[in-house]
């Protein structure tokens, strides 16, 4: 199978790249708001024990049987939503719900494994169990 390039309409591809732009982030640009402490949400939509191995710092755990009543979710903020990895549909799954629900959301691009690539902080049960 070949693809084909085709021109495209610049119009649409303006409105689609402002879209992307304004609800998707890479884990880099997430570290850094972390990192200036910006007004943001980061939940973890995995499954609980995936959460307990390893998640990004300061995330909210939220797997899909919660997310009917998402706890910790704020409307006044900015919830930045991920998942295991760029070919993992949960997190875009989620952000639905929670859209759906009134709550402004965002997805990161990637997943946890794209955090873990470029072996960004990362949180784990026993460091919890440590304090």
């Amino acid at each position: 199978m070949t693809n084909t390039f085709i021109k495209n309409d610049p119009t649409k591809a303006l409105q689609y790249f402002e879209d992307k732009m304004a609800f998707t982030t890479g884990p880099i640009e997430l570290n850094r708001a972390i990192n200036e402490k910006q007004d943001i949400v980061v939940v973890d939509v995995r499954a609980a024990e995936d959460f307990e191995e390893g998640h990004m710092g300061g995330a909210l755990s939220l797997p899909r049987d919660k997310w009917a009543n998402p706890f910790g979710l704020q409307k006044d903020k900015l919830n930045v939503i991920y998942c295991y990895s760029h070919v993992c549909h949960l997190g875009a799954a989620a952000c639905v719900e929670f859209a759906r629900q009134g709550y402004p959301v965002m997805e990161m691009d990637g997943g946890f494994h794209a955090w873990k690539t470029h072996q960004l902080p990362i949180e784990t049960r026993q460091l919890f169990e440590q304090f």
